[in-house]
């Protein structure tokens, strides 16, 4: 029974921070049904599913929303829906026939919540784009990598996760609370150029008091002080330290062995250059695991760097659950943490289209109705496969 236990969900199929976002909500006790498209059933090209862990947790109906019956078929289940999830460039879902106006009109308390890159209006709008676009428009790409090179892309964990799914996700929390007193619904604009631009608010406010520099890999934060750094170690491993304050950095070269050193000060630029070759020589000294034993728990603001793999396999991680195994894949739990009401994964990813027939009758659909609407091609059923359906018995709960 996690916190959005009762809230009830359809997300539009679509890839990357839209279904992130639906998986947190669904997490999170949320009930998500997932409108895949008609053509996506028993695909030859569709991946197994036990591997599309973002898609967990939730239930898949098939829906050609090109057929005349198909978008009065959405319509219907956003009618006793409180949130609507949709990712398509601005207009799309106008087109459809289930824009915004549309839907609220038959839900006036519908959670409307649109995920695009650019965001519905401005001259980018409609164009394509990807993580690494938005997150360039922002200033953030430019400010990661090191001095010597390119721009490094984060991965897409500050566009598409972060600045879009994260922010969609909120986005949809705060106008839930606020329905329950104005007793209204509302459409939630998450663009990512807007939520990656807010995850810098902190680098904007240093680079107003020239405590930050364009120039990457010289600052604070981007590996630019070698006691905010990754260093390689004697099995060609890697460790990292964090250590900006003065009694971190202290501790750290106590348990180095260098305090006793004519070492450069601290905060002093003119001896970095000196200071980070000393460290890394030391570092280059001993293994990663070594060095774990020596410096991980301390003060020095030590941690190894870590694969995935053994990101999943790390004590601390294993002591907090930080990882859950679904469907045989080990993948993260949910997070946050709640005291009443844990969160929980509510079973593994579908098929497109698995649920169909059960998820319509479920949500108020007759048995006759989803038979016509089967007929008629307007909805599909996938091929049954041995796997078990999502559903309140296959719960993997986070602590």
């Amino acid at each position: 029974m996690g916190p959005l236990h009762g809230i009830k969900v359809v997300e539009m199929a679509g890839i990357g921070p839209g279904p992130f976002c639906a998986m947190l909500l669904s997490d999170m006790g949320a009930e998500v049904l997932r409108i895949d498209r008609a053509d996506a059933v028993d695909a030859a090209s569709e991946r197994d599913p036990r591997f599309e862990a973002m898609n967990r947790g939730r239930r898949s109906i098939a829906v050609d929303l090109k057929h005349p019956e198909g978008a009065a078929t959405v319509m219907r289940l956003v009618a006793s829906a409180d949130v609507l999830i949709e990712g398509f460039r601005p207009g799309v879902m106008e087109r459809l026939g289930l824009g915004p106006d549309a839907c609220l009109a038959v839900r006036p308390r519908l959670i409307y919540g649109r995920m695009t890159g650019w965001g519905q209006q401005g001259p980018l709008a409609q164009a394509a784009g990807h993580d690494i676009n938005y997150i360039a428009l922002t200033g953030a790409l430019h400010a990661i990598g090191n001095g010597c090179g390119k721009p490094v892309p984060p991965l897409n964990l500050v566009g598409d996760f972060g600045g879009g799914a994260l922010y969609l996700a909120f986005g949809i929390a705060c106008a839930l609370l606020e329905a329950r007193q104005s007793g209204q619904g509302q459409v939630v604009d998450a663009a990512i150029v807007d939520g990656a631009s807010s995850l810098l608010t902190f680098l904007h406010g240093a680079f107003a008091r020239d405590a930050w520099t364009h120039e990457r890999g010289c600052n604070l934060l981007d590996g630019g002080r070698p006691w905010y750094d990754s260093y390689e170690t004697a099995d060609g491993r890697h460790i990292c330290i964090g250590a900006i304050e003065s009694r971190f950095f202290g501790e750290l070269l106590v348990r180095l062995g260098l305090d006793g050193e004519d070492l450069p000060e601290q905060n002093d630029p003119a001896g970095w250059t000196w200071l980070r070759s000393r460290l890394a020589a030391v570092f280059k000294g001993k293994t990663r695991d070594e060095w774990s034993a020596l410096l991980e728990g301390t003060d020095a603001c030590f941690a190894p760097v870590l694969d995935l793999h053994e990101a999943q396999r790390h004590p601390h991680n294993v002591a907090r659950n930080t990882f859950v195994e679904v469907d045989g894949l080990a993948q993260p739990a949910p997070a946050p943490r709640f005291s009443r009401t844990p969160a929980q994964v509510a079973g593994p990813a579908p098929r497109a289209g698995q649920h169909t027939r059960t998820a319509l009758e479920q949500w108020g659909f007759t048995a006759s109705e989803v038979g016509r609407l089967l007929a008629m091609g307007s909805v599909v059923q996938a091929i049954e496969h041995q796997r078990v359906a999502p559903d309140s018995s296959t719960a993997f709960t986070s602590p």
